[in-house]
Formats: C-alpha cells, structure tokens, sequence
C-alpha cells in the first residue's frame, strides 16, 4: 500500500512548479498511457488498479507498477472521475543544437497558450513528419496533461525543443525560409517547393509577437472565402504543412 505522501505527489503533479522541481510529470488516463506506452516512452513508475495491472501484465513486468484501490486512486487523481492508472515520467528537455534550424521543415510556436491546441500541433508534426517543433517560453506547457492527451501520442515521437525564439530565428541560415502566418500575408498556395522551411504560428490572441515578426522573410495567409474572421492555429498550420509537404522535392508522404 503507497504511503499517504506517495498519494499527494501523484496529485501535486498537475501543477506546473512542481513537475519543474521534482523533475517529473504524470499523465492520466488507459487511452494516453497506452499510447505512450507503445511509443515506448520511458516510464519510471505506474498506478494502478488491480485490473489494469492484469490486462497489462508486460508493462507492469518492466516498470515499477504499484497497485491502487479505488479509494487510493480518488485521491491521486488529476480528475474528477478518476481512471485506472497513472503514469510518471522524467521532465526532460533536449537543447537545440546550433545550425538545427537551418535543415529541414521545423514548426515554431510563439506564444500558442491553449494546451488543446499546442497538443493537436504536436499531432500535427508528427502526421507530417517534421523534423522538430520548438515552443518559446510562454507557450502552454509541453507536460500539461491536456497538451499530452490532446497530442494523441505524438508527444513521446515529435522532437520538441523550448528557447529563446527571438535568439535562434536571428540566427538561422539565409537560405532557410522563415514562414509567418499572417492574415496579411502571400497566398499560401503559391509557395514554391521549399527544402529546407521554418512555419511560425502566433498566439491565438495576439498573432506574431513583434520580436519574432520582425525575423520572418516572408508572411503568408491562407485565402479567405466567407466571413470567418480567423482560423484556429493548429488548423492554419496543416494547411500551410500540406503544402509544403506537397511541393518539397524528393520527398513522398503516406496518404491515410
């Protein structure tokens, strides 16, 4: 049976300054442990109910698995209905490499707060398959439980990086294209095929920050045919991938 304090830190664990000082994070829930289990993500500890523990016999045989009641599970819980099991993971933060930027497509998140959407636009990296996502600061944090389940898995594939934007677009190569989403800008459509690409997404709010703007070599927008005033950032961005990837030499996708 875990000790009481055991129970608290599962529980303390929703709030961000203490995954950043225990240097772990927990994700809730059959579906998101499950994905992130066949991702092979590495896991140091799970929790869970008797049942759970039966029907995942290989995962409970790998990891530290301690059982919980019910009544256990209720207290540890991130939710209002608590799930079957939990799992705990390490904090981990890859540093961008100098000249990283400079190859490939790198998705840039300047200020996306939602976690709902900071996940979907993980998802959205991996299903295009770009080389890495990089998130400023102020963005929803990437250990939230919401960007987590909203990434659908994606999470433990994508590359993520956290930085200064305004430091690592100063110094990106100038044969790497630097994409704003802007309403203002070119027709996305009529980009020609890019290699090497750097897509930038605002904040649902604000858009660009000026910082960042100021870095961008070209804006581009995606026509507007009715009277919606904006699209939601995660879509925006598969559109602006789809045509990337559509255009990029020498590189086939998979079709669903």
């Amino acid at each position: 049976m875990p000790a009481k304090a055991a129970l608290q830190r599962l529980r303390s664990l929703r709030e961000k300054k203490t995954r950043e000082s225990l240097g772990l994070f927990v994700v809730e829930g059959e579906k998101v442990v499950a994905e992130l289990l066949a991702a092979n993500f590495p896991f140091t500890e799970i929790y869970a109910t008797r049942a759970w523990i039966i029907a995942n016999a290989k995962a409970a045989e790998y990891i530290e698995t301690t059982e919980l009641t019910p009544a256990e599970m209720a207290r540890a819980s991130h939710f209002p209905t608590p799930s079957s099991v939990l799992a705990v993971g390490p904090l981990t933060r890859s540093p961008l490499a100098p000249a990283a930027l400079d190859h490939g497509l790198t998705l840039v998140l300047d200020g996306v707060q939602d976690a709902g959407n900071v996940g979907t636009l993980l998802r959205l990296a991996d299903w295009f398959a770009l080389d890495r996502v990089l998130l400023s600061p102020d963005c929803a944090d990437l250990f939230s439980q919401k960007v987590i389940n909203a990434s659908m898995g994606s999470f433990a594939r994508v590359i993520t990086h956290t930085a200064d934007l305004t430091a690592a677009l100063a110094s990106v190569a100038p044969s790497t294209h630097v994409l704003g989403c802007d309403l203002t800008g070119d027709d996305v459509h009529a980009l020609p095929a890019l290699r090497d690409a750097i897509i930038v997404i605002g904040s649902e709010g604000r858009g660009l920050s000026p910082a960042v703007a100021a870095l961008v070599t070209r804006r581009i927008t995606i026509p507007r045919y009715g009277a919606a005033e904006s699209l939601n950032a995660a879509c925006a961005a598969a559109i602006v991938c789809d045509n990337l990837r559509r255009l990029r030499p020498g590189i086939l996708g998979q079709h669903a």
